[in-house]
């Protein structure tokens, strides 16, 4: 009888550095991790969609040692006042960790959403230019 194992990647997108976390299905024990630094050579590529996708081909092996079939993707963009859209290193892992065999059960969007953040800098009359 064949039985799927099922873990959650988390993936932290912002568009300085691309994280994933991959746990078991409580969220308690990390099982792989890897960021745009152990991948990439340059800072600039740290983000970008090529080192994402190596990421997660890297994981997806971690995953398969252990006999892990399914995922469950929680992405998460930067939070405060930047910009709620992940950058496109989330996509790109996505796809990647579906190409390598493994099943994507939900996709879910966990970016934080202030309610009532923060001022934006400029003061009373706006930034002088």
């Amino acid at each position: 009888m064949f039985v799927e194992r099922w873990a959650i990647a988390h993936i932290f997108s912002s568009f300085n550095n691309t994280i994933i976390t991959i746990t078991d299905m409580t969220g308690a024990e990390t099982i792989a991790q890897s960021s745009g630094g152990m991948v990439a050579k340059a800072d600039r590529d740290e983000s970008s969609p090529y080192t994402a996708m190596q990421m997660a081909i890297q994981l997806a092996e971690k995953l398969k040692e252990r006999e892990i079939t399914g995922l469950r993707v929680k992405v998460k963009a930067a939070a405060g006042r930047k910009s709620r859209s992940t950058a496109p290193g989330a996509q790109a892992a996505i796809r990647a960790f579906a190409r390598a065999g493994l099943r994507i059960g939900r996709i879910e969007d966990v970016t934080p959403i202030p309610h009532d953040g923060t001022k934006r800098p400029g003061g009373k009359r706006g930034r002088r230019v």
